[in-house]
C-alpha cells in the first residue's frame, strides 16, 4: 500500500482502501463548483467514493475537508501567486500574477472562478470558521506581496513615492474581481484585457526587451 493510501476506520463489513490525494481532489472539484456551503455531505461523499464515517475518519469534519482541499488547491502546479514574488522585477511579478489569474480562473477545464474568493464570499455566519480561515490566508497573500513590492521599492525597481501596501491591496482587488468575471463568463482574452490594462499603467521598470 502506498504512503497515501489509507484504510478508514472500520464501519459495517470489511472498510475499503481509498486514496486520500485522489479522494481530496474529488472533493475540491465540489467545493469549487457548488462553494463550501453549496457542498453536500452526501455531495462529497458520492464525489470521493466513500461513506461518511470514513470521511470523518480520515479528513475529520467537513471544515477540515474543505481547509485541506483549499491548501490542495494552493499546491497545484498550475498555482502562480507565490511563486510570481520570486521573478525579478515588479513588473514580472505582477504579470506573472495576472495572466495566471486570467488563465486559471477562466480554464474550460476547471469551475470557473476561484475557490478561496468564492468560498470566503459565500460564507454565512454558520460558517464563520472558514470565512476568517479564508480571509487569512487572503492577508497573508497580500502582506507577502507588499513585502516583495516594499523590496522592489527598496532596490528603485518602483519609484521612491510608491506605496507598496496599496499597490499590494490594488493588485489583491484586481485579482479577486478577475475570479468574480470568471464565474460571470467572462474567458480568457477577456480577463488578460484587464491584466493588459493593469499593467499599462505600472509604476515599475519594465524588462528590458
Amino acid at each position: 500500500m502506498s504512503a497515501s493510501a489509507v484504510t478508514p476506520a472500520p464501519t459495517v463489513g470489511r472498510p475499503r482502501a481509498f486514496d486520500m490525494e485522489k479522494a481530496l481532489q474529488k472533493a475540491l472539484e465540489v467545493f469549487w463548483r457548488k462553494g463550501y456551503e453549496g457542498a453536500s455531505l452526501p455531495d462529497l461523499c458520492e464525489a470521493m467514493g466513500i461513506n461518511k464515517p470514513s470521511l470523518y475518519a480520515a479528513f475529520g469534519n467537513k471544515e477540515q475537508l474543505f481547509l485541506k482541499a483549499i491548501e490542495l488547491y494552493e499546491n497545484r502546479p498550475c498555482a502562480f501567486f507565490y511563486p510570481a514574488l520570486e521573478l525579478a522585477t515588479s513588473y514580472e511579478v505582477v504579470k506573472h500574477m495576472l495572466c495566471g489569474a486570467a488563465t486559471t480562473t477562466a480554464d474550460p477545464d476547471n469551475p470557473p472562478g476561484c475557490v478561496i474568493v468564492q468560498g470566503a464570499l459565500a460564507c454565512s455566519e454558520s460558517a464563520a470558521f472558514v470565512k476568517e480561515a479564508l480571509i487569512i490566508k487572503r492577508r497573508a497573500g497580500e502582506t507577502a506581496l507588499c513585502e516583495r513590492l516594499q523590496r522592489a521599492k527598496d532596490e528603485g525597481d518602483l519609484p521612491a513615492d510608491s506605496d507598496p501596501a496599496a499597490l499590494a491591496r490594488y493588485i489583491g482587488a484586481v485579482l479577486q474581481g478577475m475570479a468574480i468575471q470568471a464565474t460571470s463568463g467572462a474567458n480568457c482574452a477577456e480577463l488578460k484585457q484587464v491584466a493588459e490594462t493593469v499593467l499599462s499603467a505600472w509604476p515599475g521598470k519594465r524588462p528590458e526587451l
